[in-house]
């Protein structure tokens, strides 16, 4: 059971706990992981030389292989990525973390 003090608390949901905004971490995760890939990509490519070669990432990211123009693909499908995969786990981050007490949901007394 709820008390007076608890009810109060859980009314509003700014003291609750915090929350991801969505559009922010999706563009992050896109940032960091497209810039990332691009810039290891070109960190091989100045230490052993462009090759052409396809990497276990070409089979799954279509055209990406160590070269400037796969550097490129790599970056578009790596930004793609991680702006689905930074949307995804910030909105199920929210969803998990959200108090059932202010969005409506059933408290049970266990």
């Amino acid at each position: 059971m709820l008390t007076k003090r608890s009810e109060e608390q859980h009314e509003d949901k700014e003291n609750f706990g915090m929350t991801l905004n969505v559009k922010g971490f999706a563009i992050t995760c896109a940032l960091i992981w497209g810039l990332g890939l691009f810039f290891l990509t070109w960190w091989i490519i100045v230490f052993e030389g462009a090759t052409g070669a396809k990497t276990f990432l070409g089979m799954v990211y279509r055209g990406y292989n160590i070269s400037p123009v796969g550097s490129v693909i790599g970056l578009a499908w790596a930004f793609v990525d991680g702006l689905i995969g930074g949307a995804i786990f910030a909105w199920l981050y929210n969803r998990f973390t959200a108090c059932p007490y202010c969005t409506g949901g059933a408290a049970t007394d266990d």
